[in-house]
């Protein structure tokens, strides 16, 4: 028997309506979008406006605003680095929060080194930032404020919309990275300028992601990072893969935030009640939070032993799967003032669409034993 999923804020299984809309695409509608005297290339220009319009109107967008990329990383870095190059003569000042994404804090640490300054905030113990903080850091030469959506390890979710407020009251523009969010709770950019999502996080392949790039009040400059073609309003060349555009499109049409949310909720506090040990701590708001998300540390267990013991029965992870590689705390945990022995005996757990009670049950109780066991042999 395979392990229980339970990993989707790593990745999730492509949904089988999504695989059937891609499909054609391979095989029988593939041509170049880009190719316009022909019917092969009205066929996937077709395909790519109807997920375009999908994407913007989910969001609250227009269809020009949704830029294709190949994922959140690439999304982020087009929208970190394409605005510092685009407003480097208004300010080089940045701000954005320690718990972020590696994708958002690598490009950042990146700009430092070409002489940009980067203010990094603090979270509370729920990873949660304070306003007046982030009021209290912007500047007359602060010309970007990037603060994700929901949190990839935790799960906590941001003021997004309030944050959005801040800074259009001082003229700076707003980023977010949406990845873990989109599909999953309901999402809007009325306050936002730039937003990063990606399919492989929502039953879409894994490869493809885009960038809302407002148009109006403000029209959000960007410099390209991939020149050669012209693509996508200049700001991304390289030719359209239309059948992940296609999946992407689908992923997000047939999702639904509320019912699903309902779904995952249930069974995160199913998961969490029945894991009933003396030492357990959840980590991030208690309620505030992305429905299919729980993240917990028990006390004296050593973490590795702990993964090594429940690998063969449950796919989870210790954190971000970007990092999960790496033999030190993760720094969401540190950042919410996790002690080391705890941030390295933690487990996240990513309930997704096609988890079950029973799969549920099964992980509590492989989890149980696996704490009791490695208890008593210590």
């Amino acid at each position: 028997m395979r392990p229980i999923y339970l990993d989707n804020h790593s990745t999730t299984r492509v949904d089988d309506r999504v695989l059937a809309a891609m499909l054609p695409f391979f095989t029988e509608h593939y041509g170049n979008a880009a190719s316009v005297t022909h019917a092969y290339g009205w066929e996937a220009e077709a395909a790519v406006t109807q997920a375009r319009e999908i994407v913007a109107e989910t969001i609250g967008a227009t269809p020009e605003e949704i830029i294709f990329t190949s994922g959140a990383t690439e999304a982020n870095n087009l929208a970190i680095k394409g605005v510092a190059e685009a407003y480097f003569s208004q300010g080089r000042h940045i701000i954005t929060v320690q718990t972020e994404h590696n994708a958002v804090l690598d490009p950042c640490r990146y700009l430092e080194s070409l002489g940009f300054e980067v203010t990094y905030l603090n979270v509370d113990r729920f990873g949660l930032i304070c306003l007046a903080e982030l009021e209290k850091a912007m500047r007359e030469d602060t010309i970007l404020v990037s603060v994700m959506v929901a949190n990839n390890e935790i799960g906590v979710i941001q003021p997004i919309d309030k944050i959005g407020e801040l800074c259009h009251d001082r003229n700076i523009l707003f980023h977010t990275d949406a990845a873990q969010a989109i599909g999953k709770i309901p999402l809007t950019v009325q306050n936002v300028d730039l937003m990063s999502i990606t399919g492989h996080k929502l039953y879409a392949p894994k490869g493809i992601g885009a960038l809302y790039v407002r148009r109006k009040n403000p029209r959000v400059q960007l410099s390209a990072q991939l020149h050669g073609g012209g693509h996508e309003r200049g700001m991304r060349s390289g030719t359209l893969y239309t059948p992940l555009i296609v999946g992407l499109g689908k992923a997000i049409e047939i999702a639904d935030p509320i019912s699903e949310a309902v779904q995952t909720r249930q069974l995160r506090d199913r998961l969490w009640k029945q894991l009933n040990l003396d030492g357990i701590h959840l980590n991030g708001h208690p309620t505030q939070r992305l429905p299919g998300n729980l993240n917990i540390s028990i006390e004296n267990v050593d973490g590795q032993a702990l993964l090594l013991g429940l690998q063969s029965s449950i796919a989870v992870s210790s954190g971000s799967a970007c990092t999960a590689a790496k033999i030190e705390p993760s720094h969401v945990l540190r950042a919410i003032g996790a002690p080391d022995p705890l941030a390295f005996a933690s487990i996240r757990f990513g309930i997704g669409r096609f988890n079950t009670e029973e799969d549920i049950d099964r992980a509590a109780n492989c989890v149980r034993e696996t704490v009791q066991t490695l208890r008593a042999a210590s």
